[in-house]
């Protein structure tokens, strides 16, 4: 089994499918915006395909996974159940943001309070539910970041135990975060 990389660790090869995984507001989107740049490849923000007009899933989502997958270079979010399997069968690289619960909670509650404030237009139209929408529903996002934030480990070690020879790049800070770049931009 390939061990877990870390900031400084070189890669085996040049990636150039590569997956960025984490919960909800660890800045998975960020991230991969900026892998994508550095290494002047394509980024498909999954929540785009994914989300529809009124937070509805879209119809197309899976299919064009599959098609943007099945191509040679991405760089795309690693979430969603439907689609995680195809995209870490694919994949030649996945950047884990296992950032500490307390980081990724400010994150996400500031991202959301300043989407809302701003009335941010994200997906499709979408924008962020009244701030008092947390108290009342479950999957809210700040909600949905603290119950799934541990989730993401067990996910990356039945990865790692389904397809072994994945190369894993495992970022526990954000200066770790801008170490790796740092590495990645000289590659």
């Amino acid at each position: 089994m390939m061990p877990l990389l870390d900031a400084v660790a070189p890669l085996p090869a040049r990636p150039r499918r590569i997956l960025v995984a984490g919960t909800s507001g660890a800045g998975k989107t960020t991230l991969a915006r900026r892998v994508a740049a550095l290494l002047d490849l394509p980024h498909i923000e999954i929540d785009a395909l994914f989300h529809g007009p009124c937070w509805t899933p879209r119809d197309t989502f899976q299919s064009e996974v599959h098609r943007f997958s099945a191509g040679s270079c991405w760089v795309t979010e690693w979430q969603y159940s439907q689609v995680r399997a195809i995209l870490a069968q694919r994949a030649d690289l996945l950047v884990w943001l296992d950032l500490p619960r307390a980081l990724v909670m400010r994150q996400v509650i500031r991202r959301t309070v300043r989407r809302r404030l701003n009335r941010q237009v994200l997906w499709n139209g979408n924008c962020e539910p009244p701030l008092w929408t947390l108290l009342t529903d479950r999957e809210h996002i700040i909600r949905w970041a603290w119950a799934t934030h541990h989730k993401t480990a067990a996910r990356v070690a039945a990865l790692l135990e389904d397809h072994p020879d994945l190369v894993v790049v495992c970022l526990t800070s954000r200066s770790d975060v801008e170490r790796w770049l740092a590495g990645l931009a000289v590659r």
